[in-house]
């Protein structure tokens, strides 16, 4: 795990070492969509829906809720919003690793606040198939697996509850 995936915190996350109380382990539902963003390739992304839809269970609150507290482990910057807009707090270290994989963005106007990309959700969204430009095989078919060395509850990934 590098340390780009564990550098956690800020708004919506939790502090190392405070995790739900009455989930000393990691939810079945959680693992389940962390082996999701696992499967995400470098330099595409898939919407907090994209998961809940690809999962079957849940929607994109739940998933924003799992990323919040358990996405630190896991490459949390390719679970987006679907209108391409980067995580508030986090948008700088999400360029960052956005501009190194070379994920398709979209340059903001001079007329936007910051002038912060987005991500160019056209080119850049990931249905699950195995190639590059994806296919019609999902991120079930190919079984993601268990956890990888991931931390558990606490541990603090970005995200958010509120999510489209």
């Amino acid at each position: 795990m590098s340390q780009d995936q564990t550098d956690g915190g800020g708004s919506g996350t939790a502090p190392p070492g405070a995790g739900p109380p009455d989930h000393p382990e990691l939810p079945e539902y959680a693992e389940r969509v962390l082996d999701v963003a696992e499967l995400i390739p470098p330099g595409r992304v898939m919407t907090y829906g994209d998961i809940a839809e690809w999962l079957g269970e849940g929607g994109p609150r739940q998933v924003g809720r799992v990323m919040a507290l358990y996405g630190a482990a896991v490459p949390w910057w390719r679970v987006v919003r679907a209108d391409g807009t980067l995580l508030p707090a986090h948008e700088l270290r999400a360029l960052d690793h956005y501009r190194a994989e070379s994920t398709p963005l979209r340059e903001a106007s001079r007329q936007a606040e910051g002038h912060i990309p987005r991500i160019d959700m056209r080119r850049a969204r990931w249905d699950g198939g195995t190639g590059s430009t994806g296919g019609s095989d999902g991120p079930g078919s190919g079984g993601a697996g268990g956890p990888s060395g991931r931390g558990g509850p606490g541990d603090g990934g970005p995200g958010e509850e509120a999510h489209t």
